[in-house]
């Protein structure tokens, strides 16, 4: 609970914020309490589109690259080590003030407090609610700076904290592996991340246009660099509310199934929901999952026609046809 953390550090932890001057929030989510700061004050840094999306809706400057220098600055961790890392760096490197670190111990928080201690005087920290915060002024943090870039096989590029940063994900190469040489025209990849479905898909006959959905900012900049293809057409949205310029023929996604922290097939739900939204009457869904995800009721609940056309012991291949009028109706109305 950020801000439980944030108001104990403030109120009696002696944590002071400047009088005056910007104060970034580095990858804060849209559930996170920050009213212990001066709204008006306040720069959100996200690129992650539904909490931008969210934070921006109740009144706050969003971006999703700092612009400093800043008065102060607060990380609120990701799970991703080497993101935390390059986080921790940019704020330190763009802060004149104090830099406050919150996270929960499940983000790795008392090992990030330690390597902290390490280049900078720490103060803190603030104990609350299975998470800790601290702060610090100054310090050097140039060897985390720019960390997390990888080059994979094949020449893709990937960063840090983005889906399968570090090799080509199984499940999104087996379902590449299992689509039919030509699947049509139109043709969407829904949660697209760096783009090797997406790359896939652009050797397949008869496509004249991919659209890339992607949430993630930093996964869809990779995916720019990718794939260097006048049919690729990127798009940063929310792929279960993203609208298609026409109808599509095709849809292929390896659907996100955790919210956060917590497992969520009702992200893969909504996913399929959108699928059957966006298609042609004659158009067709291909899918992977692992196995043990429940999607088939929710695939026979919208498509006419559903089948697993390939899988192994770890994921299951699915495509699904002839998309429920209602949803086609929904659509459009």
């Amino acid at each position: 609970m950020t801000g439980l953390r944030l108001s104990l550090a403030l109120d009696e932890g002696g944590l002071v914020l400047p009088d005056v001057g910007r104060i970034a929030v580095f990858a804060p989510r849209a559930d996170h309490d920050l009213s212990a700061l001066p709204k008006a004050r306040l720069h959100l840094i996200t690129g992650f589109y539904p909490d931008h999306a969210a934070l921006r809706a109740q009144g706050y400057d969003c971006a999703t690259a700092p612009e400093g220098p800043y008065a102060a600055a607060l990380v609120c961790l990701p799970r991703a080590k080497a993101l935390a890392q390059g986080l921790i760096a940019q704020a330190a490197a763009l802060t004149e003030g104090p830099v406050i670190v919150d996270g929960l111990k499940s983000d790795g928080v008392d090992s990030l407090l330690k390597a902290c201690r390490k280049r900078a005087d720490v103060y803190g920290p603030v104990n609350k609610a299975h998470g800790k915060l601290f702060w610090f002024e100054g310090g050097d943090f140039a060897d985390w700076a720019g960390a997390g870039e990888t080059e994979l096989e094949g020449g893709f590029v990937t960063r840090a904290g983005v889906f399968s940063a570090d090799g080509i994900d199984p499940a999104s190469q087996l379902l590449a592996d299992s689509l039919p040489a030509e699947i049509g025209a139109q043709v969407a990849d829904l949660g697209a991340g760096w783009g090797y479905l997406s790359a896939r898909i652009l050797q397949l006959k008869g496509v004249r246009d991919l659209h890339l959905v992607e949430a993630d900012h930093a996964a869809l900049e990779c995916a720019r660099r990718n794939i260097d293809d006048p049919r690729a057409h990127f798009h940063w949205a929310d792929a279960t509310a993203w609208q298609a310029p026409a109808r599509l023929d095709a849809v292929v996604m390896n659907p996100p199934f955790h919210t956060s922290r917590a497992a969520d097939p009702d992200l893969g739900r909504r996913f399929i929901q959108s699928a059957a939204r966006l298609l042609a009457p004659r158009g067709r869904l291909w899918l992977v999952a692992n196995r043990h995800l429940p999607y088939e009721a929710t695939l026979t609940a919208h498509f006419g026609e559903t089948a697993e056309i390939a899988g192994n012991s770890r994921f299951k291949i699915l495509m699904a046809s002839n998309p429920s009028r209602q949803w086609r109706v929904d659509r459009l109305a």
